[in-house]
């Protein structure tokens, strides 16, 4: 193990300590970032209070885009490496929800805790960590809050970002809310596929055979679950929502399917994702109805390998801070860095424990624990000791 890196796990269980005295700072931007309310497409009001945070600790070059990223670049003595850092901005609740985010002494509760306050918290929080460890880095951090990440979003801010900055990124780092321990550096490949049924206005129901678009639906799904699905490579159908009908006494005129392919082969994602598409058209041929099939996102295999110094210094940070990795592929951001050949890792802050179907209840303590993980990734990088020569 180099030098560099050891002196760095040395230094780890004092960060953890200091860092643990920012507890105010760190639970004030949870609660901040908690409170405002910012699905896809609508992260404006979020990204003006990352945007003020980032100015608040004098990064330089605060500025959006034209997909609405919050962007923030803490410069390096030298400047010869570039390492960003990135937390997804926007939530699958809406501005209804109640968004109140509750601070006990020992765990925080609300809603959205996990994607993503958690980890958008962290990377606002790191300047502020950073500057009082009175750490000086050579690298430039750049700061991003990104948007459009979710659902239909797929990713639209991170990949807009990639394509067009003229920036040279030589790593990436993306921070989520959980798991405390998850390290993903690759990237399996997926297909975000929907199916929608509906039946026409001008349908025959006295025809052999007539069923509502539920029973159409069924059809579908027994028909995928018979599509044999290969052990190697690994691959599997995972299947996210259904809904249709409007209720008793009415004949349910559409159906909506929602279902993941993911398989550590892309080939296999094409291959099935055509099949079902297939099977969907003739099974709306048989009942009568109509169909529209909707690829949402897809992802390609990728990413780094065990064996990169990358991965390896996380792991080593992992175990000195007595972290239990456990190496899970991942589709969010990291796929966006993949797709650009950037060595990169998606880690996560804490871990949470649900409440209720969208209320969760965060353990402060080992947030502490997470942020340490987090600088230390940053200092491993910035000393050179992820680089593959």
């Amino acid at each position: 193990m180099k030098k560099d890196m050891q002196r760095i796990l040395d230094s780890l269980p004092n960060l953890e300590t200091m860092i643990r005295e920012m507890r105010d700072v760190i639970l004030t931007n949870i609660v901040m970032i908690g409170e405002i309310p910012s699905p896809t497409f609508r992260e404006d009001k979020l990204r003006e209070f990352i945007l003020n945070r980032f100015n608040q600790d004098n990064l330089i070059n605060c500025s959006t885009d034209e997909t609405g990223n919050a962007l923030g670049i803490l410069p390096g003595s030298i400047g010869d490496r570039n390492i960003l850092i990135v937390s997804h901005m926007d939530s699958v609740f809406d501005e209804e929800v109640n968004n109140t985010i509750s601070v006990q002494p020992e765990y925080i509760s609300g809603r959205g805790l996990s994607d993503n306050i958690i980890g958008l918290a962290a990377i606002t929080s790191l300047p502020f960590i950073l500057d009082q460890l009175k750490m000086r880095l050579n690298s430039n951090l750049i700061f991003m809050g990104t948007a459009r990440s979710l659902g239909q979003g797929n990713l639209e801010g991170i990949r807009f970002f990639l394509k067009n900055t003229k920036i040279n990124i030589s790593n990436g780092i993306i921070v989520d809310g959980i798991k405390l321990g998850n390290l993903s550096y690759s990237s399996i490949g997926m297909a975000r596929c929907e199916i929608n049924y509906w039946v026409p206005e001008e349908y025959d129901w006295t025809r052999f055979g007539a069923v509502g678009s539920i029973v159409t639906l069924n059809e579908l799904i027994n028909r995928i679950q018979e599509i044999p699905i290969p052990n190697k490579p690994h691959t599997s159908i995972m299947f996210s929502s259904i809904s249709g009908g409007r209720g008793f006494s009415n004949i349910p005129l559409d159906a909506t399917v929602r279902f993941e392919i993911r398989s550590e082969s892309g080939t296999m994602v094409d291959v099935l994702q055509k099949q079902i598409m297939d099977i969907a058209s003739e099974v709306a041929s048989n009942s009568g109805s109509r169909v529209e099939t909707k690829i949402l996102a897809k992802r390609k295999p990728g990413g780094i390998s065990f064996s990169h110094p990358f991965a390896g210094a996380a792991r080593a940070i992992h175990k000195t801070l007595n972290i239990e990795s456990r190496i899970t592929p991942n589709i969010a951001e990291l796929s966006a860095f993949i797709d650009k050949d950037i060595p990169s890792i998606a880690i996560g802050i804490t871990n949470t424990e649900k409440l209720t179907k969208s209320l969760e209840k965060v353990q402060i303590e080992p947030i502490y624990k997470g942020l340490a993980q987090l600088v230390g990734l940053v200092m491993a990088i910035d000393e050179g000791c992820c680089n593959e020569n």
